[in-house]
């Protein structure tokens, strides 16, 4: 194997490396969406290529999928009965409701009856 007999110098060392440069990649406009995208690429944002759906973000966005919750796994003393004072103003917020639509309605009634 070759092995150099001295030391290269700074100067000679920046000689040889003064042709090496970063270029700036060439970027275009996706016609879908508009978005920046590296030229002979698909287009991350909506995922066509010339113009074609290619990924599967473009299938999805056509037929959304609902989420479903998950139930949790496992479930302590404290987490229920966080659930349970949690589950106790919700009710009575019904009643309140309730017995305002009652009170309303017995005035509209009276209001018609006069």
């Amino acid at each position: 194997m070759a092995v150099p007999k001295k030391r290269t110098g700074h100067s000679a060392q920046g000689h040889r490396r003064s042709n090496w440069k970063a270029t700036k990649p060439e970027t275009t406009k996706c016609p879908n969406c508009g978005a920046t995208v590296l030229t002979h690429t698909v287009c991350t944002a909506c995922g066509t290529y010339k113009g074609k759906p290619v990924s599967i973000k473009d299938r999805v966005e056509e037929a959304p999928v609902k989420e479903e919750k998950k139930p949790a796994k496992k479930s302590t003393k404290k987490a229920a009965a966080a659930e349970k004072v949690e589950e106790q103003p919700a009710v009575e917020e019904v009643k309140a409701e309730a017995a305002e639509d009652e009170a309303k309605a017995e005035t509209e009634v009276a209001e018609k009856e006069e």
